[in-house]
């Protein structure tokens, strides 16, 4: 059975996923804003930027409650949170961007 991030379009639906959690969630949002300077109006324009849907990961992953709270609600285990976010551009050092 192939993983869920077995593909960057599998990690991209779970960092879809992700956002989609933050964004639903009145505390996390405010918080998710705040870090990362964006305005709620402009977060479908900066999801089409390489390494947003990373950073959302890297939200998730960087707050241990949080990453429980996504892992449970979703069904994904925590450490495929963290493959996937390996997957999307910008995710690791290794990435290699067409910029």
């Amino acid at each position: 059975m192939a993983d869920k991030f077995s593909t960057s379009k599998d990690a991209e639906a779970i960092a879809i996923e992700a956002l989609v959690f933050v964004a639903s969630d009145p505390e996390l949002l405010p918080r998710f804003l705040a870090l990362t300077g964006i305005e709620a109006s402009a977060i479908r324009e900066a999801a089409r930027e390489p390494g947003f849907l990373a950073g959302v990961l890297q939200f998730i992953l960087a707050h241990e409650p949080t990453l429980m709270q996504f892992s449970e609600s979703s069904g994904i285990p925590p450490a495929n949170i963290g493959a996937a976010l390996r997957r999307l551009p910008l995710g690791d050092d290794n990435h290699q961007s067409s910029i």
